[in-house]
């Protein structure tokens, strides 16, 4: 399900991002889940929730890197 704040956030992802990357991974998560909604638009056996998440954690990568254990914006 969608997430309306980052207080919503998993554990995983609250824990271990900054504020920002928070921001970054709820919006894309959001996108991915209202377009995931057509089973045909996903890839091989992946949940729509599951599928969103690889897509959040992508679009965190494409402004932070992981450095010494700690989240880093690039």
């Amino acid at each position: 399900m969608p997430y309306h704040s980052n207080a919503e956030l998993p554990d995983s992802v609250k824990d271990n991002l900054p504020k920002h990357a928070q921001d970054i991974y709820r919006e894309a998560f959001n996108n991915a889940y209202d377009r995931f909604s057509d089973p045909d638009k996903r890839r091989g056996d992946a949940s729509r929730e599951e599928a969103s998440h690889k897509v959040a954690w992508n679009a965190v990568k494409q402004e932070y890197h992981k450095e010494d254990g700690e989240w880093k914006r690039d």
